[in-house]
């Protein structure tokens, strides 16, 4: 989205978030903009769509356009570093290329980084987040850039109301003026959730005068709650399309509905059509995105749960086209579902790391607040443990139900005196399957709400200078673990363990299982991994799917 200041209203606006649906000439927006006259881009083909195109745990995603490159970034939740930058020419093929905090955290900041919104203003790039304040509740602050792959800039904290302050989104009302939209979290103390939206000082550091309500959640479908609005302007109207209902997990119940305003700040219209985006066999539980468009063809990416891995991936980026009707009102094609038949077939994503980079690459994630110390050299990974938790974690997101991750550690016998090393399956720091090695053993454990348990054992031979590990994921949640001396030649198992493991109890409310490693011990120890490799196997939603039962 871009966003010209107040005192150049009328511009050409070259991102690809701007256009018209059906004439030629129309006052448009993007979900930053002004009542801006412009001309409509050239008529252009519908994308080739084929989601998800961001494929693994990018909850919340936001999408701007700077020149002829893409921008998009994704909650990270309390997985670091924070806030993905990801970019792309085409809306296909996307590259990491950092983070909004790739290393210190806000200094207000602790975890729970939510929600970035992308925004370009007077050739800066502002990202508008989420994050729970120190000593306090969830609170929304801006960064900003001069250019869209950084380095930020925090500048602190805008909103932090009691309840909570979270969604935070950019726009400029009829006559110009900044405001800040965020919704107050009032659904975690049992209360309405209103949205807000308040004056925002031209240097994007502070609120203006008092807030105003624009709506809040009042009819049966939104539940509990309203959220993640993305605003539009076009012709007459302003747009805001929200979430509402549960978010998160196998029993969400979230859909997409839209209100609209002659003005800024109201009166609101909830249509009477709602929820306009809904789940269907293969995508479950859409919300909280960004409004983009190509020329006269209007798109919405936003993020939804694969039906056949859902919480055990997470929730992906998908993108849903939609067009206005006759009354001026947005219809999502498919059925007011998201697409998933006649579009192209996805492919798998693998990854593979054999430490030959200077610097570690930048899909690796740690426990947002227990970041490792790591050092790559000499084709190695060579990782410091720690002694709380599941020790020192490093992880890769996964994208499908079903994936191999193999790992080798090196000189397994001559660990230090109490550290484990191994590959594992990740959803947060008290909540772990792994295999490692220690003490001239192989072990098999499961961490469960900080609670370690064993799961079987094998002697280690002491000649072995090198262990491949391998963990095999199925349906998400179903383990199954090997380890090989002759570089995955021949593999063995655990005795005693011919059936998977279950792993439901592994994701936390609002993130996806990683696939990676980790090394326990004390803090004086190191270990060495050689290579790390994680291949996807793509499979077709089942019969029927897996949606959860509900509302949507």
């Amino acid at each position: 989205m871009i966003l010209p200041s107040k005192f150049h209203l009328v511009a050409t606006l070259a991102l690809g978030l701007l256009g018209a649906c059906q004439s030629a000439t129309t006052s448009v927006s993007t979900p930053t903009a002004t009542t801006a006259e412009t001309v409509a881009e050239a008529e252009l083909p519908a994308l080739p769509i084929v989601n998800p195109v961001l494929a693994g745990d990018f909850p919340d995603p936001s999408i701007t356009k700077v020149g002829d490159t893409y921008w998009a970034s994704a909650t990270s939740s309390n997985w670091g570093p924070a806030f993905p930058l990801l970019k792309s020419t085409n809306l296909t093929d996307w590259e990491l290329v950092g983070h909004v905090f790739p290393n210190e955290l806000p200094d207000w900041a602790d975890y729970y980084f939510w929600a970035p919104e992308l925004s370009e203003e007077n050739g800066k790039i502002y990202v508008y987040y989420t994050a729970h304040k120190k000593g306090g509740n969830l609170a929304v602050g801006v960064a900003v850039a001069d250019n869209p792959a950084g380095p930020y800039r925090d500048l602190g904290p805008l909103v932090a109301q009691k309840d909570g302050s979270i969604d935070g989104f950019p726009m400029r009302d009829e006559k110009g003026e900044l405001y800040l939209i965020w919704k107050e979290d009032g659904n975690s103390v049992g209360q309405p959730t209103p949205i807000w939206a308040q004056r925002l000082n031209e240097e994007h550091t502070a609120l203006l005068g008092e807030k105003k309500e624009l709506f809040r959640n009042t009819v049966p479908w939104e539940g509990n709650l309203v959220e993640g609005v993305s605003m539009v302007k076009r012709n007459d109207y302003y747009y805001a399309f929200y979430a509402g209902n549960g978010c998160c997990g196998h029993n969400c119940t979230y859909g997409i509905g839209i209100a609209r305003s002659k003005s800024l700040l109201g009166p609101w219209e909830k249509y009477e059509k709602n929820p306009i985006l809904t789940k269907n066999e293969k995508w479950a539980c859409p919300g909280h995105g960004t409004v983009f468009n190509r020329g006269n063809r209007w798109y919405l990416l936003h993020h939804a749960y694969d039906t056949r891995s859902f919480e055990f991936v997470g929730r992906q980026g998908v993108v849903s086209e939609f067009t206005w009707n006759a009354e001026g009102w947005p219809e999502f094609r498919s059925g007011g579902t998201i697409p998933d038949k006649g579009t192209p077939s996805a492919v798998a994503r693998n990854f593979t790391d054999e430490f030959d980079q200077a610097t570690l690459q930048p899909s690796w994630q740690w426990p947002v607040q227990e970041r490792p110390t790591v050092a790559v050299q000499g084709g190695q990974l060579r990782l410091t443990a720690r002694p709380e938790h599941s020790g020192a974690v490093l992880g890769q997101h996964t994208t499908t139900a079903d994936y191999t991750a193999t790992t080798t550690l090196l000189n397994p016998a001559k660990l230090p005196a109490g550290t484990l090393a191994g590959i594992a399956a990740h959803g947060d720091p008290e909540n772990t399957l792994a295999l490692t090695v220690g003490g001239g053993k192989l072990q098999l454990w499961q961490l469960e709400k900080g609670k370690q348990k064993t799961l079987g054992e094998a002697k280690l031979d002491n000649a072995t200078t090198a262990l491949t590990l391998r963990m095999q994921a199925q349906n998400g949640n179903l383990f199954r673990f090997g380890w090989s001396t002759d570089g995955g030649k021949t593999w063995q198992s655990l005795p005693g363990q011919s059936a998977p493991i279950n792993g439901t109890y592994l994701p936390p409310w609002d993130r996806g299982v990683r696939a990676g490693v980790l090394a326990k011990g004390p803090a004086t120890a190191t270990v060495s991994f050689e290579s790390f490799s994680l291949q996807s196997q793509v499979a077709t939603a089942r019969a029927g799917g897996n949606a959860p039962d509900g509302k949507q």
